[in-house]
């Protein structure tokens, strides 16, 4: 009776109604990072300047003669607020792609890629994970589609599973079709 082991329930991933395809519902941090764009580095950075630079502006209009000694510790902090609003706003475009909520023609045509070469390669999806399946679960769980709360509380996916609300028989099947037309072309 001690042996008997329960199995969990698997929780799929919801899937939302939106105009584009949905890529991952949970993709890695290091992924999101990877198939940004250069509009969304030039938007985080903007965001990133638009702090100090008002707090510049606003110096200089409205002064507040606290000296050089205690205008630079409030420059320091609202550089670190940008820095900080900038990075999040980048992130956020980035992983919005994902989620299908804006146009992601470019990441899809980038993850059928490197899913493909994967498969060929014979390796993991998603990478391995150190993790078991119930944490993998978990984790998945908290921060699939955390990036639309990304303003309130920000939370990243650093885990690799294979919970990502997509239907991965697509990769395997465009595998097969090249390694297929691979085949076809060397005889």
């Amino acid at each position: 009776m001690g042996d008997v082991q329960r199995q969990r329930p698997y929780v799929p991933a919801r899937t939302l109604d939106t105009e584009f395809p949905l890529i991952d519902s949970d993709p890695h941090f290091r992924r999101v990072l990877r198939y940004a764009r250069r509009e969304d580095y030039a938007v985080g950075a903007a965001t990133a300047a638009a702090a100090p630079s008002f707090m510049l502006v606003w110096e200089r209009f409205a002064p507040s003669y606290v000296g050089k000694g205690g205008f630079a510790p409030i420059m320091r902090l609202t550089g670190v607020i940008g820095i900080t609003a900038g990075f999040l706003q980048f992130y956020n475009r980035s992983i919005f792609r994902f989620y299908g909520f804006s146009e992601n023609q470019r990441e899809r045509e980038m993850d059928m890629r490197e899913m493909v070469d994967k498969v060929k390669r014979n390796e993991p999806l998603y990478g391995k994970s150190t993790l078991s399946p119930y944490m993998q679960g978990v984790a998945s769980r908290n921060s699939r589609y955390a990036g639309v709360w990304l303003h309130i509380i920000p939370w990243f996916n650093f885990v690799n599973h294979e919970q990502h609300g997509v239907d991965t028989a697509k990769y395997y099947q465009q595998a097969e079709r090249e390694l297929e037309a691979e085949r076809t072309k060397a005889l």
